[in-house]
């Protein structure tokens, strides 16, 4: 009943927030973030296009699929992807329901694609499409994923991967911060961050089972700096830190391990963590160890040639071990380096009020997002 009354009073305030003149954007972003999130889908339909400043008044209506698909060079790979994605929708939604919806997706996707000819389709993209597709409908997500495909996803729709990497060169300071054993025990495996691309990419959506917690991500990612999805990726890490410290510390059993993400995460508090993270450690205090992380990536095992290289291999992980078994002895010279001795820091993290300290920082970071820029041939996608 506690639950419920809380429920009521924040369904109350959003609707408070929604109908101020003019809308109180900074109240729906603390909101989105806190716990819970948005709550309903119908009260994302509301508050989503308010957090991308999309409006709703005059939605031009989708153009007819047919002459997009001829004139589209990415109509096959969507196709592809698109009919692999069945387990995107609703257990249980009716077959025909089901393929009005993938027809649906197909169409958004070429159509972003098409007014936006700097844009480049990745694997991966249609797991971020078909979210908005289920939340809000197909006039609607077709908007809100042209803004967001300009702004948040823009480094992953660059001809090449450099942004995307540049991306994950922040995971590892972030786990740095908080916990340099596990950073070093990672440093040590060579593991790389090639673990986190699918994550990163999909926000999320290509490896949560269930749809909930997918758009529970997505409330705090549309309220959020668009380096945000890392931050998260970071603390499902360092959640893991035990299991991670009990493996065997070598890169096929730590790629392995963390490939496979639990199901069953305490969502609310890894988002009320990386929230505090962000505060503490905001991107622009990171993007110097980042740098340092992309040097190091030269030496280690994951660089993303040898992927661009090995993309006929289906599998990241084959790639990495076969790598792994190539690398020259040279390499155990440069891993003495790239493990930095350390004194014995305790890392102590602030806490603070999630909701008060990112509403303003959430506020302030959204407005900088990043000048940016991903696309890549692999199939990293099983």
């Amino acid at each position: 009943a506690d639950f419920d009354a809380k429920k009521k009073r924040k369904v109350a305030e959003i609707y408070q927030a929604l109908n101020s003149d003019p809308i109180d954007v900074a109240a729906l972003r603390r909101m989105a973030i806190s716990e819970g999130g948005l709550l309903t889908d119908e009260i994302r339909c509301k508050v989503w296009p308010k957090l991308l400043s999309v409006s709703t008044d005059d939605l031009p209506p989708l153009p007819a699929g047919k002459e997009l698909r001829e004139d589209s060079k990415d109509y096959q790979q969507v196709l592809l992807d698109v009919r692999r994605s069945l387990r995107r929708f609703p257990p249980g939604m009716p077959d025909d329901q089901r393929e009005v919806l993938q027809e649906e997706l197909i169409d958004i996707i070429l159509h972003v694609l098409k007014r936006n000819p700097q844009l480049h389709y990745y694997q991966g993209y249609h797991d971020i499409v078909v979210t908005f597709l289920l939340v809000v409908g197909d006039r609607l997500a077709t908007a809100l994923v042209e803004k967001l495909s300009t702004h948040h996803l823009r480094d992953f729709m660059d001809p090449t991967m450099d942004n995307t990497k540049h991306i994950l060169n922040y995971l590892m300071p972030i786990i740095d911060q908080v916990n340099p054993e596990v950073h070093d025990f990672m440093q040590s495996a060579e593991v790389g961050t090639i673990f986190a691309l699918s994550w990163l990419i999909t926000w999320f959506g290509h490896v949560l089972s269930d749809f909930r917690h997918v758009v529970r991500l997505y409330d705090f990612f549309l309220a959020c700096h668009p380096l945000m999805p890392i931050y998260f990726a970071a603390v499902i890490v360092l959640h893991r830190e035990q299991e991670v410290l009990d493996c065997e510390c070598d890169m096929a059993s730590v790629h392995h391990l963390l490939s496979q993400i639990p199901q069953d995460l305490p969502y609310e508090s890894l988002i009320s963590k990386a929230g505090d993270l962000f505060v503490q450690f905001p991107p622009s205090e990171l993007a110097k160890e980042a740098a340092q992380a992309a040097q190091a990536e030269r030496t280690a095992a994951s660089t993303f040639k040898d992927f661009e290289l090995a993309s006929v291999q289906q599998r990241p992980d084959t790639v990495l071990r076969q790598r792994f078994r190539e690398r020259l002895r040279g390499e155990e010279r440069t891993k003495s380096i790239l493990t930095k001795p350390r004194t014995n820091r305790f890392v102590k993290l602030a806490v603070m009020g999630l909701t008060v300290a990112l509403g303003a920082a959430a506020l302030a970071v959204v407005k900088s997002a990043l000048e940016w820029a991903p696309k890549f041939e692999l199939q990293i996608f099983p």
